[in-house]
């Protein structure tokens, strides 16, 4: 089969109609990480008889448990449609083992430092080989964080990065109890009896994730732990990190609440930038959990707006869109 790149081996594996969207699904093959077998799957979304007229490209990343139909659901519905009707050239990525990615030889100890070193260069390039213009970055959860460690770990040129949207994304909340090393010891023993963690069994999403994940996990967040791996600080890398960017996070969202979340949001030394708490105290007409934020009816009508004026380069902060200390927390430089 003919390749779709001229950068590494990719094939296109299957072009649908779906209503009034097209549907591409490319299976990259990059070969730039030491497990040679990583395929990833990358579906690119378009209206259907104008696939030419493309807007600016926007590359979504989903969480953990997760895979595209975060994103895109079978019925049409979801942000990546919505952006796609809002002109924009959307680009759907599925990590290493989930959704149509398959499972590589090395799955079980996949981890963010792979997709940040390896995968989202990859993804990147092609995308950029498809449309040249700078690409908007939107990532929930562990999406968020695996986009933070590229940016700050210096594998995405932030020459080629448009924006960056974190959703529910952190990296500082507070687990004391791994900061007691016998603790940490022996919950590691533990995890490694396992392959993966099941995302049907814990009732967290429709994926599985590697235990590779879940020890990286454990690494960051140990007595002196930091948010990188042997050979870089990501964290000390983003305060290098100067592109524009949007944090959302959401007062009901007990899984990254919003202090934490401001955390990662205050790293970057982004001039241009947006931090947005959901909520009925912020002036919402919604409260809403860690998916539910952009996966909801309520969020089409209040967040999905959001996110598409950001892209828009509409960044005046609606009168809502304040702190809970009553300071704007939009557009701050710090």
């Amino acid at each position: 089969m003919q390749s779709s790149s001229e950068l590494f081996p990719v094939a296109l594996m299957s072009a649908e109609l779906r209503g009034d969207l097209s549907e591409d699904v490319y299976r990259l093959k990059p070969g730039n990480s030491p497990d040679f077998s990583v395929e990833l799957a990358l579906t690119r979304l378009g209206l259907a008889g104008q696939e030419e007229a493309r807007g600016e490209p926007v590359i979504l990343l989903h969480g953990s448990f997760s895979n595209r139909r975060f994103w895109y659901s079978a019925g049409g519905v979801g942000l990546g449609p919505y952006l796609v009707r809002a002109g924009f050239d959307v680009w759907i990525a599925e990590m290493r083992g989930h959704g149509l990615s398959p499972r590589n030889l090395a799955y079980r100890y996949n981890c963010v430092a792979d997709y940040a070193r390896y995968d989202l260069p990859a993804i990147a390039a092609f995308v950029a080989e498809q449309n040249p213009a700078p690409i908007h970055w939107l990532g929930h959860s562990l999406g968020g964080l695996t986009l933070a460690a590229a940016l700050g770990g210096g594998y995405l040129p932030q020459a080629g990065v448009a924006s960056v949207g974190l959703f529910g994304a952190e990296v500082s909340r507070r687990y004391w109890m791994l900061k007691v090393p016998p603790v940490e010891w022996i919950a590691r023993l533990l995890l490694k009896r396992f392959p993966v963690l099941s995302g049907a069994r814990f009732k967290r999403g429709p994926e599985d994730e590697p235990i590779g994940i879940a020890l990286e996990t454990l690494r960051w967040h140990r007595l002196f732990g930091r948010f990188g791996d042997a050979e870089r600080d990501w964290w000390a890398g983003l305060q290098e990190v100067r592109v524009p960017l949007l944090a959302v996070a959401s007062d009901a969202d007990v899984q990254c609440p919003p202090e934490a979340c401001r955390e990662l949001f205050a790293q970057f030394a982004s001039a241009e930038r947006e931090f947005v708490v959901l909520g009925r105290g912020q002036g919402f007409a919604h409260e809403y959990d860690h998916v539910q934020m952009l996966v909801s009816k309520p969020a089409q009508d209040e967040v999905w707006p959001l996110v598409r004026r950001w892209l828009a380069g509409e960044r005046q902060a609606p009168a809502h869109e304040v702190d809970e200390q009553g300071e704007a927390a939009i557009s701050a430089t710090l």
